[in-house]
């Protein structure tokens, strides 16, 4: 198969064929599975279409573009991130379990930090003073603040959103391309071990 360039070749979506090649068993203990989904509340409205296979796959293709949705989802400054990754999922035919778990970073601990980042790059780029020192994980603080900060932190959100979901992307298919080249060549010195001399 012939490729254009390092990116082609790290971006090549691939066929049915070569579907598999990630250590399913390692990646599956720590993402939630179709029952845990389902019972959530959050998506008992998309039903059976939880249910598609090509949902579920793992392969290069499915597992970087979930990686780009989990990464972009968790720097949404909004309480629906799991949902919206979903959904994306759902609409890219990628690993819906990876783009949910990986929306995961943005938790109690990480939220102020990431979000006040965020803040602060998105006033530096629209050139806005920076009006708050902390972030606080309470409703009160925010009605009191959105209207100064809202709209820094979103355009802060989306830039820091959308090169988490790149890098996370790429990162996860290097390592994918990486891992199958690997398992090719202890595939061929095994060959090499059982062949007779």
């Amino acid at each position: 198969m012939r490729h254009t360039g390092v990116i082609a070749y790290l971006f090549e979506i691939p066929s049915r064929h070569n579907a598999t090649g990630m250590p399913d068993p390692f990646l599956q203990r720590y993402l939630p599975t179709r029952e845990s989904i389902r019972e959530y509340a959050l998506f008992r409205f998309l039903g059976h279409r939880l249910l598609q296979p090509e949902l579920w796959h793992l392969h290069r293709r499915s597992v970087g573009g979930a990686f780009f949705i989990g990464l972009f989802c968790a720097f949404l400054p909004i309480p629906t991130q799991m949902l919206i990754a979903a959904l994306m999922a759902l609409i890219g035919r990628c690993n819906i379990p990876i783009s949910i778990g990986v929306t995961w970073i943005t938790n109690p601990l990480t939220m102020g930090p990431m979000f006040f980042f965020a803040y602060k790059l998105g006033a530096w780029l629209l050139d806005t003073q920076v009006t708050i020192t902390t972030v606080e994980l309470s409703f009160s603080w925010l009605s009191n603040q959105i209207s100064q900060i809202w709209w820094p932190l979103l355009v802060g959100c989306l830039i820091c959103g959308w090169v988490a979901g790149l890098s996370g992307m790429l990162v996860s298919r290097i390592l994918w391309r990486l891992h199958v080249v690997r398992r090719w060549k202890q595939r061929l010195a095994r060959r090499k071990a059982v062949a007779p001399s």
